[in-house]
């Protein structure tokens, strides 16, 4: 038997989002995350299900996994997209450190039916006091402590 080729693996994250629509539980969109030949994350849209902005296909495959890992890495996994990642679920992706992503519909794509991210691209290229939401620094008198404190200690998982 011949091993899954990329096509096969990303057949099965575009039937997560074909299944995810046909059952009204979100938007169309769904992810895997594969490592050594197993599928070992699944994810959909279900940010209306949920009421959960975050709740994207990529950022649910990459918990499952990370859960089925018992780590917060996905090194030697390959995530399968049946889209091309939001700004979001790429910040997901480059945190969690998988091997490689793949994704079947661009942005472009996914902007034609309504599902338009660009608005965010220029935000993040806006500087701070120009954006539409409001961002200001606040600093109180300890505002380092957690940094600090992080710095010192002893017992900590860096990333």
């Amino acid at each position: 038997m011949t091993e899954p080729n990329h096509e096969y693996w990303m057949q099965i994250a575009i039937e997560e989002a074909h299944q995810n629509v046909q059952n009204v539980e979100g938007g169309p969109f769904g992810a895997i995350v594969v490592k050594e030949g197993k599928v070992i994350g699944r994810g959909r849209n279900l940010v209306t299900a949920l009421n959960d902005p975050t709740a994207h296909a990529e950022v649910q495959a990459i918990r499952e996994a990370c859960l089925h890992m018992e780590d917060f890495q996905l090194k030697g996994c390959t995530i399968y997209t049946s889209c091309e990642p939001c700004p979001m679920c790429l910040g997901a992706i480059y945190w969690s450190r998988p091997d490689a992503v793949y994704y079947a519909s661009t942005k472009k794509e996914a902007a034609e039916i309504g599902f338009d991210d660009h608005f965010i691209y220029d935000e993040i290229a806006t500087p701070m006091e120009q954006r539409s939401i409001p961002m200001k620094q606040i600093q109180t008198d300890n505002y380092l402590l957690p940094f600090q404190a992080w710095s010192s200690a002893e017992r900590k998982i860096e990333y």
